[in-house]
Formats: structure tokens, C-alpha cells, sequence
């Protein structure tokens, strides 16, 4: 969902994944380590509770799919989909919906499951819409977090890894819709979007 602030403009193709990616940030085995840890500590906080989670398409796939399978109580799930309305609502995290949740989630503890958080304006805005449908509690659980970039106060409950400001792709996060598959947070190479 998150736009990735320092972004790059997009140039046309992309290298095969091995000459794309400059460094492995976090390797896929430390991935499934703290998500395991995750959905453990979210078992324990939830237990006796209607859980539901709830994510935003497509870069959370991967992340919600692992940390379902981790969590050992019952839970639900649900997704929405947004759209920027452009370049200058980006940045204040104005978004429209394209679609929207199908469970109802008046009285319910809701999770709201993020692949990457920079500024907090996307993710609060959908914070923002999803208090007005007075859920019982809205916490939120994000894979990777870019502290040092956030300009709005979040209360983050679960949080998979701090990273610095650098692009990074793999595990759902994508450059152009490419790379999403790669097991691994890597850090895009430059020259993948460099002007040519």
C-alpha cells in the first residue's frame, strides 16, 4: 500500500531479479522467523476474541498469507483496494477505495495488517475510515517500517522490522509490479530506474 516516499521514477523494463537487486536486506529465513514470533504474539493477545484482519491489495498478499498460517487461534480475514487520486494526494495520503471490505466490523477486533509504512498518511487515512465503522479495537501489524521518514504519530502494535529509506522489493513489494515474488526484502539497484 505504502508508496515508498523516495520512490523512483519508473523506467521501461526491468533486470531479472539477480542484476536487479543490490543487497538482501533481510533473508527469507529471517522473514518466516519473525513472522512466526508475530502470529504467536498475536495468538496470545487475541485469544477468546473475534479477530478479523484486514489488508490493503496487493503488496500484502505474501505477508497476511504467512502470518495466517502462524496464528493459531480462528481468525478471518478481509481485503480492500485503493487507488491515489494523484501525485499531490499521495503525499497526503488521500485515497479512494476500489474496493471495499465485504465483513462487517462494527464490534469486532480488527488487525490491520500493512506491508510497508514511511509517512503514515496512507495508513492513517485508512485508520481514519475504518474507526468510523466502530470496531471494538483497530490495532495495527506491519511487516517492514520506515521510521525516520513517518510525519504523523501512528500507534504501530506489531511491527516485523525497522529498515532505513532505501527502495526495497520482494516478499509482495514491487518495482513496477516486478519482483513481488523474490522470498527476500532486497534493495533495488539503482540502475534498474536510473534516466538512461
Amino acid at each position: 500500500m505504502s508508496t515508498q516516499t523516495s520512490q523512483p521514477e519508473a523506467k521501461v523494463g526491468a533486470l531479472e531479479p539477480e542484476k536487479a537487486i543490490a543487497e538482501i536486506l533481510i533473508s527469507s529465513a529471517r522473514i518466516q522467523e519473525r513472522v512466526r514470533e508475530l502470529g504467536a504474539a498475536i495468538s496470545r493477545d487475541y485469544q477468546g476474541k473475534d479477530l478479523l484482519m484486514i489488508g490493503v491489495l496487493r503488496g500484502v498478499i505474501f505477508f497476511m498469507a504467512d502470518l495466517l498460517r502462524a496464528i493459531t487461534i480462528p481468525v478471518a480475514m478481509d481485503f480492500m483496494a485503493i487507488s491515489h487520486y494523484g501525485p499531490s494526494q499521495r503525499m497526503r495520503g488521500v485515497v479512494r477505495l476500489i474496493k471495499d471490505l465485504e465483513e462487517p466490523i462494527e464490534g469486532r477486533h480488527v488487525l490491520f495488517v500493512e506491508d510497508i509504512v514511511d509517512t503514515g498518511f496512507t495508513l492513517g487515512y485508512i485508520l481514519k475510515i475504518l474507526r468510523t465503522r466502530q470496531p471494538a479495537s483497530l490495532e495495527v501489524c506491519v511487516l517492514l517500517d520506515k521510521p525516520r521518514l513517518r510525519l504523523i504519530d501512528l500507534d504501530i502494535k506489531y511491527k516485523g522490522f525497522e529498515i532505513p529509506d532505501r527502495f526495497v522489493v520482494g516478499y509482495g513489494l514491487d518495482y513496477r509490479q516486478r519482483y513481488r515474488n523474490l522470498p527476500f526484502i532486497g534493495v533495488l539497484d539503482p540502475q534498474v530506474y536510473a534516466a538512461s
